[in-house]
């Protein structure tokens, strides 16, 4: 049997990073505390402050990911005054100059968030999850996150048109074209860049744990067993413990010594459930 490893590391993740070998990390899958949240417990950093603040950290983890690896960026904008922030887009920017590509955006659809409204806007019920990459040839398995074909297909693929049985082109001119008919007599498909996953509900002791299965999600795609995961800013430790159990080696950085303490209580539940 291969030995899982998981490093639970203490300390601010700008300076925990260097002693992280060069592209030694095959996925990053992190959630850094969003602009003036967590005042309490992260201190808080305000919107103009957001980029000069993630930008060295951002440095080292472009030193440490693998060539074919992927960094996973989940991150929110807010609201200043009754207007969008736009520190979101200002890092996507600068991440880009910095020498990341910006690969691909999930949506990550919260299909349990509850109601409300504002004076000029309605409840989010979404956030970003931005994929970088170090180069433009990186792992991805898609097949491991195929999902059921749906009911669409029962009455969409029964009668089908000699155009459903071509690579018919778009009529907007947006070059894009379908076959219909190569989804006959399949189960499963690859799914759209919209997750639907409902928040955590249970209590963490964390004021901003995630659900297992959004870091699940993402280790399956750009991951395989025995790769490395890193979370920099491991909080509650959701992708550790979701990565052990996946059976890969992971790497988590936290910077209040409660949640890591947290953290290597948590890992150690895990590891005697595994084994």
């Amino acid at each position: 049997m291969v030995e899982i490893r998981t490093e639970i590391l203490l300390g601010d993740c700008k300076d925990v990073l260097k002693q992280i070998p060069d592209n030694s990390i095959d996925l990053i899958f992190t959630s850094p505390p969003y602009a003036d949240q967590r005042k309490n417990t992260y201190g808080g950093i305000t919107p103009n402050e957001y980029v000069d603040w993630f930008l060295p950290i951002a440095q080292e983890l472009l030193r440490v990911l693998k060539p074919t690896g992927t960094f996973i960026l989940n991150i929110k904008e807010k609201v200043v005054e009754g207007e969008r922030s736009t520190y979101v887009m200002e890092l996507i920017l600068a991440l880009r100059k910095q020498g990341w590509f910006w690969t691909e955006e999930f949506i990550w659809h919260k299909k349990n968030s509850y109601p409300g409204k504002w004076s000029n806007r309605f409840r989010d019920s979404w956030e970003r999850l931005l994929q970088f990459n170090k180069d433009k040839k990186f792992n991805m398995y898609q097949d491991a996150v195929k999902v059921p074909i749906g009911d669409w297909a029962k009455g969409r693929l029964k009668n089908l048109s000699e155009t459903d049985k071509i690579r018919d082109n778009a009529k907007n001119g947006s070059g894009f074209g379908k076959n219909i008919s190569n989804w006959v007599g399949k189960e499963t498909v690859y799914p759209t860049n919209v997750l639907y996953f409902a928040t955590e509900c249970q209590n963490k002791n964390h004021p901003a744990a995630f659900p297992e299965n959004l870091p699940e999600w993402f280790i399956k795609l750009f991951t395989k067993e025995g790769d490395m995961v890193l979370d920099p800013f491991a909080g509650s430790g959701t992708t550790l413990t979701v990565a052990q159990r996946m059976k890969r080696n992971s790497i988590g950085i936290e910077i209040l010594p409660e949640y890591h303490e947290m953290m290597l209580k948590e890992i150690e539940t895990v590891k005697h459930f595994l084994f």
